[in-house]
């Protein structure tokens, strides 16, 4: 058959012969096709984890994905009611790129409310989740060479993000022995005369550490001599604390960083709304409207629908993150002991989010039962779900090694069956 020869049409007098819908040729030019920048990066490791699971899970074996970064509650049902309303009223249009004046409206009103800090909405942008806000403040203000300081463990789509835009990650290295926080002396040492931004994540994925207002202010002191570097606040687990930890944000501890600091924040974690896709951002006018820009020629806007459910959210009430909160605080505790019971594993108790972050050095150097020798991190992941089938996520995927990731946002259950199979796998180890 020949390409592009419809079914009883004749071609044209004039019309030469046609190749076959494929050649060696053609296959070649197409693998040419991928832009060299892909080669920078990598694909987000926890995704492919959780994709590896249900692959597995598919086929029949018996996993226990402990390797996902979304809370099992279900979305609260006052949300879900302003997204029905929602339809049913039609509000099913486009909105402006920086998002509906009703929910900029409401996530200005958050911020003074809960961080006492005042924007207006022409500082606010709305995205397809924040790491859409992330990627649209790495395109609209990284030049090629300028640096971005991360402290590690970090969150797997930073260093990526900022390679993308032909940013350089400057990895700052923070030990377990300080509770995986950069230290001021760290971050004086990373500033260099190319420094553009400086992330900071509290509470933190993947370890769940957070910054007390005390050490915030320590590494805001250090911000305040450099006026040439930005800060990125990135509070998505802002409302998932425990214990007597109280959250702050650098612009909050610090007013002098406020004309430059970007701070992120949504609905995904707090509201579990991972899938309805809504981050926001708020800083200096200019700055929105750079990134405004860049969302105009990508996304647009996140979901009408998504949008008019997260005003109810923002705007209503917050009271059943107590009982979720306490949920998550008994899965943490359960989680760490039992972890610390295992043979070769060490996990410090973090003060917010939904992971631990558990060391295997213990296991280094140990031999399997069919023989393997367990290298790093990598091969203690894979071997866990090889010989377990649970499925938790390198260290190495968040830059600092040899740890792991696990997510307790999943049933007790599930975590209790996965932490055994955990410790048998250790205590198997020669």
């Amino acid at each position: 058959m020949l390409h592009g020869r419809r079914p009883g049409r004749s071609l044209p007098p004039d019309f030469g012969p046609l190749a076959p819908i494929t050649t060696h040729g053609k296959i070649a030019r197409a693998m040419n096709i991928l832009a060299s920048r892909l080669s920078r990066i990598q694909p987000s490791q926890t995704m492919a984890v959780t994709s590896r699971a249900r692959q597995l899970k598919a086929e029949g074996r018996d996993v226990i994905g402990l390797g996902a970064g979304e809370p099992d509650f279900d979305t609260p049902d006052h949300v879900k009611e302003a997204a029905v309303k929602a339809i049913a009223e039609g509000h099913t249009k486009y909105t402006d790129v920086p998002g509906t004046l009703e929910l900029r409206e409401a996530v200005c009103a958050k911020f003074e409310r809960e961080n006492g800090l005042s924007y207006t909405t022409d500082q606010i942008q709305v995205a397809c989740g924040g790491k859409q806000n992330i990627f649209n403040a790495m395109m609209a203000t990284i030049e090629a060479g300028d640096e971005v300081i991360i402290p590690a463990p970090y969150w797997v789509s930073y260093p990526d993000i900022v390679l993308l835009a032909e940013g350089t990650p400057v990895l700052v290295p923070c030990s377990a022995d300080n509770g995986f926080k950069m230290l001021p002396d760290q971050l004086q040492a990373a500033i260099t005369p190319k420094t553009k931004w400086v992330m900071l994540n509290s509470p933190s994925n993947p370890t769940g550490s957070g910054y007390t207002g005390g050490e915030l202010k320590a590494l805001t002191d250090v911000l305040m001599r450099h006026p040439e570097v930005w800060v990125m606040a990135d509070d998505i687990y802002e409302h998932v604390i425990y214990d007597d930890f109280e959250f702050f944000t650098p612009a909050e501890i610090e007013p002098g960083l406020y004309e430059r600091t970007l701070t992120l924040n949504g609905v995904s974690k707090a509201f579990s709304m991972t899938g309805w896709r809504v981050g926001y951002a708020a800083g200096p006018a200019e700055l929105i409207a750079g990134m405004n820009k860049v969302q105009s020629q990508s996304t647009s806007h996140t979901s009408s629908i998504s949008q008019a459910a997260s005003v109810a959210a923002l705007n209503g009430p917050l009271d059943f993150l107590a009982e979720r909160n306490n949920t998550f605080k008994q899965r943490r505790d359960m989680v760490v002991a039992m972890l610390n019971q295992a043979t070769g594993i060490d996990c410090l108790t973090p003060e917010g989010a939904f992971y631990v972050y558990p060391s295997c050095a213990g296991a280094i150097g140990k031999t399997t039962p069919d023989g393997k020798t367990i290298e790093n991190d990598s091969d203690f992941s894979t071997y866990l779900l090889e010989s377990e089938g649970v499925a938790v996520v390198l260290g190495a995927a968040f830059g600092l090694s040899p740890f792991f990731r696990i997510s307790y946002a999943t049933s007790t259950e599930a975590l209790e069956e996965g932490c055994r199979r955990i410790q048998r796998a250790a205590a198997a180890l020669s």
